[in-house]
């Protein structure tokens, strides 16, 4: 059971076999050769730094990104933000998920219900070709439950549809503000392109890649789902099955960015700005509230960004 959540922590407090989940980690070595590990741990309510000198030769193995792990050591200050000096470090063979992973603020019951909103606006066929996909059962609850990432942006349960209906709000409002848009095709590929990332991700594996992430991954796996769908409703049309998949496959913008295609149509293109906005602008969020600083400035650069971050003016993470 937890004793500290990374919300609550203060300096001085002394941790004994603390669960936390490994966000990141990286080995070095001392100027004389000493390994030691330096990173951050992560429960639901955030992010702290951590360093472990003299790592010991057994640890090395399993102290990866998203290990399970329980934390012996003592809270100080370090560069204006918390960090951990651990002591020892175990593996936590039986974590408690819920304690550890970090979740939407949004309630999945209120974010389902705007889902289902959305898809009620859209027209035929895409209505009821999004209804056969998206809302299922089996697969809807999947679906509200991954995440978007698993470091970026958005990466806590919930993450996915948050993202999602984020987008679709953006969405909506640009088909209004360009012309010769198709809200209908637009709105369609917002709710379904990342719907392959609900197999992607294994929760119970503090959103590790699952099986299916390593060998398919997420936008391949979409197309095969609506291709699928269309062929079960019989009677899809193929061109208009056609723009759809290609915003699927494009909205990673690059092929250097995983897109097996680029963007080559008006709605393509609204999607992939729409989907780098919105991930962009949560990201910048989500570094803010997991930074320890308490000062304008991030103490730790963004991986996003590359760079330390300035909180807006009255910025205090409550909302994130």
């Amino acid at each position: 059971m937890k004793s500290f959540f990374v919300a609550d922590i203060n300096v001085g407090d002394e941790l004994e076999n603390e669960p936390f989940l490994i966000q990141d980690s990286i080995l070095r070595e001392t100027k004389d050769g000493r390994p030691y590990l330096l990173g951050s741990l992560r429960d639901k309510t955030g992010q702290i730094a951590f360093v472990f000198w003299d790592i010991p030769s057994y640890a090395e193995s399993w102290t990866q990104t998203g290990s399970p792990v329980l934390v012996t050591g003592r809270t100080v200050r370090y560069k204006d933000a918390l960090q951990i000096t651990i002591t020892d470090m175990n593996k936590n063979l039986d974590p408690a998920l819920a304690d550890l992973l970090p979740a939407s603020r949004r309630t999945q019951d209120e974010m389902i219900a705007e889902l289902k909103e959305q898809v009620k606006s859209l027209g035929e066929p895409w209505q009821q070709l999004v209804s056969h996909v998206l809302l299922d059962e089996a697969f809807l609850r999947d679906y509200a439950n991954a995440p978007a990432a698993r470091n970026m942006h958005h990466a806590y349960i919930g993450g996915l549809l948050e993202h999602t209906l984020s987008m679709a709000t953006l969405a909506n409002y640009l088909a209004n503000h360009y012309p010769y848009v198709n809200r209908d095709l637009l709105l369609a590929g917002t709710l379904l392109h990342d719907m392959g990332k609900a197999l992607e991700y294994d929760i119970s594996k503090s959103f590790s890649f699952s099986e299916d992430g390593r060998l398919v991954g997420h936008i391949t796996r979409a197309v095969v789902l609506v291709e699928k769908a269309a062929a079960e409703l019989g009677d899809f049309p193929e061109e208009e099955l056609r723009h759809l998949v290609h915003l699927i496959a494009s909205h990673h913008g690059t092929q250097e960015w995983g897109s097996p295609i680029v963007p080559k149509t008006l709605e393509a293109i609204l999607l992939h700005q729409i989907d780098l906005l919105d991930s962009r602008v949560q990201g910048f969020f989500d570094h803010l509230a997991n930074d320890n600083s308490e000062e304008a400035w991030t103490a730790k650069s963004s991986y996003m960004f590359g760079t330390e971050l300035r909180r807006p003016d009255g910025f205090d993470g409550s909302e994130f």
